[in-house]
């Protein structure tokens, strides 16, 4: 995949903050769903966040009010990384490709001496972070590509059932927030249709989506590469991934990628960094009851806390920052405290 429009300087920002690169453990199930309640949103502290949910759903789903939205209008969509689950000390996806590199090589094993596969398996960061452009592009072509897409979904899945996260030792799929789960279903439970809107690969978290969140992988809209169809040597068709960015779908791209794979505006919006903005303003820019949440991670004990906004620490991995949170108070935007709003983070919490 092309790395024409993505910011060097983040990717190389990511891979310094790698740790070691795991080994893959035994498979874990995925992370249990939530159970409808009379209290739809159990996770929550009492707060104007947990209000603002159950206002709007109240407001959109009553016939008699004038808010009133039909079911069919009901969109809302969601961020992946940082928004519904963990995205540090680094984006998932991008540990996935240095992780795959090993079995590239295994592939081709001429490729073991050759930069940048041999500096990848080196595991040395700082060596990681001088690559250039070119080497990561090279990279991602050897991980992302060059395969049919019922093989790249099945190393996909073979991958996130067996990686862990170096915090917690679990599964990335059990790192997952259960407000947000809850959210998803309350929305579901009232008629409305949950989207993800990620800047992660659209295959790749059409793999593992439908199993942690209950969004099917044609409510996935995420940066997407090309493919070719071709033919196999039984002579039977075949998709084969290519090394083309159709969509950036971040920035910009969110409200663009929405557009061009769902077609209506998104009545309630939530994401949790600057590249999460167009799609809240796009969102925010359209009439009756809109929903605009960003969530901001500030529980470094149970999760992360990061922003610069709030005079959080600094990151470049789902940057918040105070010209964000500035925008969110002028337009009316609410923003979800981790460490205030939330009783619990993740399902496996007691």
């Amino acid at each position: 995949m092309s790395l024409s429009s993505v910011n060097r300087r983040v990717l190389i920002s990511i891979l310094t903050s790698l740790p070691a690169l795991s080994s893959p453990l035994l498979t874990i199930p995925a992370l249990a769903q939530t159970t409808p309640s009379v209290n739809p949103l159990p996770s929550w502290n009492d707060g104007t966040a947990k209000r603002a949910i159950l206002d709007f759903v109240r407001t959109t789903t009553d016939t008699a009010s004038p808010n009133h939205v039909p079911a069919e209008d009901r969109i809302a969509v969601f961020d992946q990384d940082g928004t519904l689950w963990v995205e540090h000390p680094m984006y998932t996806q991008v540990l996935y490709c240095l992780e795959r590199v090993p079995a590239v090589v295994e592939k081709e094993p001429k490729l073991k001496d050759v930069a940048p596969f041999k500096t990848v398996l080196s595991g040395d960061r700082e060596a990681i972070a001088r690559l250039s452009l070119r080497d990561l592009e090279e990279l991602l072509a050897a991980t992302l590509t060059g395969m049919s897409v019922e093989e790249f979904n099945a190393e996909a899945k073979k991958w996130i059932e067996t990686a862990r996260h170096p915090r917690w030792k679990r599964p990335y799929t059990e790192l997952v927030y259960q407000p947000m789960l809850e959210v998803l279903q309350f929305l579901r439970d009232n008629g409305f249709k949950t989207y993800i809107v990620t800047g992660g690969g659209q295959d790749f978290v059409r793999v593992y989506a439908g199993q942690v969140y209950g969004i099917p992988p044609d409510q996935i809209v995420g940066t997407a590469g090309g493919t070719k169809y071709g033919y196999g040597k039984d002579g039977k068709p075949v998709l084969t991934k290519e090394p083309k960015l159709i969509l950036n779908d971040n920035n910009a791209g969110k409200p663009e990628g929405i557009h061009l794979m769902i077609g209506r505006r998104p009545y309630a919006a939530f994401g949790n960094s600057t590249g999460d903005r167009e799609m809240l303003e796009w969102t925010g820019a359209g009439s009756g009851a809109r929903l605009k949440m960003l969530v901001l991670h500030d529980d470094a004990v149970r999760e992360y806390a990061y922003g610069p906004a709030q005079g959080l620490p600094d990151s470049k991995v789902g940057t918040f920052t105070p010209a964000l949170y500035d925008e969110a108070e002028k337009d009316g935007w609410t923003v979800i405290s981790m460490k205030s709003d939330w009783k619990r983070v993740f399902p496996f919490e007691h």
